[in-house]
C-alpha cells in the first residue's frame, strides 16, 4: 500500500515506516504534525494514513482523521494511539477510520492490519470497546436553526479553523468566537468540536457552502 504515516515521535515514525516498506508498502510521507499530515495526503492521495491522536498543536488526530475522510475518501485511515480509550475508539468509528489499534502491538499486527483494510476490510481493536450510550442521548435531527453567522463558525469548525484564525479572518474578537461556538454547541447537542464537525458533514448542514481543508 501507498503509506503517508503521522506521528509526533518522529523516531517511532520514521521507524515504522522503514520496516513497512521492508513488508512491500510503499511510505510516501512520514511528518510529525496533523497540518503535515494532511497536506501531505492532499499531496499524494495515499492508499492509506497512518495517524496518532495526540499532537501539540491543532487539529488533533480525531480532527485530522476527520477531514482525511471529509475531503480525501480514497485515502483509508488506521488510527495508531498509547490511548486506550473507548470514546476516542467510538468516535473515530464514526468518523469513518478503517482500524483504530493501540500503539503497543507489534509491527506484525500493524502489518496484518493493512493488509486487512487493502482487502476492504477494518481493524479495531478488542480491548478498546464501544461506550454504552447514556440513556437520554440526544436523537439526531437536521432540523437545527443556525444564523448565518453561526453557519459560518460551523463551516469554520469543519474545515478545521481555530478561535484565533477565525477571529482574525471573521475581524471579532475571540470572547465572540466562543460565544458563536457555545450557541452552535447547544442548538446542534454536541459538547465538542469534533462532534459538532461530525454532524455537521453527517446531516449536510452546510449543504451549498463550498468547503476547503484550512492547511
Amino acid at each position: 500500500m501507498r503509506l503517508v504515516l503521522c506521528d509526533d515521535n518522529r523516531i517511532l515514525c520514521e521507524a515504522l515506516g522503514a520496516v513497512l516498506e521492508r513488508h512491500g508498502h510503499e511510505v510516501l510521507a512520514a511528518v510529525t504534525s496533523t497540518r503535515r499530515g494532511i497536506a501531505a495526503v492532499a499531496t499524494h492521495h495515499p492508499d492509506a494514513c497512518l495517524l496518532d491522536l495526540r499532537f501539540p498543536d491543532p487539529p488533533d488526530g480525531l480532527m485530522a482523521a476527520h477531514m482525511i475522510r471529509t475531503f480525501y475518501p480514497g485515502t483509508a485511515v488506521l488510527v495508531l494511539s498509547g490511548m486506550v480509550d473507548p470514546a476516542a475508539r467510538s468516535t473515530a468509528e464514526q468518523i469513518g477510520v478503517a482500524g483504530f489499534l493501540r500503539k503497543d502491538h507489534n509491527v506484525d499486527h500493524v502489518v496484518s492490519a493493512l493488509d486487512m483494510i487493502a482487502a476492504g476490510g477494518v481493524v479495531f481493536d478488542s480491548l478498546l470497546a464501544r461506550p454504552v450510550p447514556a440513556q437520554g442521548t440526544r436523537s439526531t435531527n437536521s432540523a437545527y436553526y443556525l444564523t448565518p453567522r453561526e453557519k459560518e463558525i460551523l463551516h469554520r469548525i469543519v474545515v478545521g479553523q481555530g478561535t484565533i484564525q477565525m477571529s482574525c479572518e471573521m475581524d471579532i474578537s475571540t470572547s465572540t468566537v466562543r460565544s458563536y461556538v457555545k450557541n452552535i454547541f447547544t442548538k446542534l447537542g454536541v459538547h465538542t468540536r469534533l462532534e459538532a464537525a461530525f454532524r455537521a458533514t453527517s446531516e449536510n448542514l452546510l449543504t451549498g457552502q463550498e468547503i476547503q481543508p484550512s492547511l
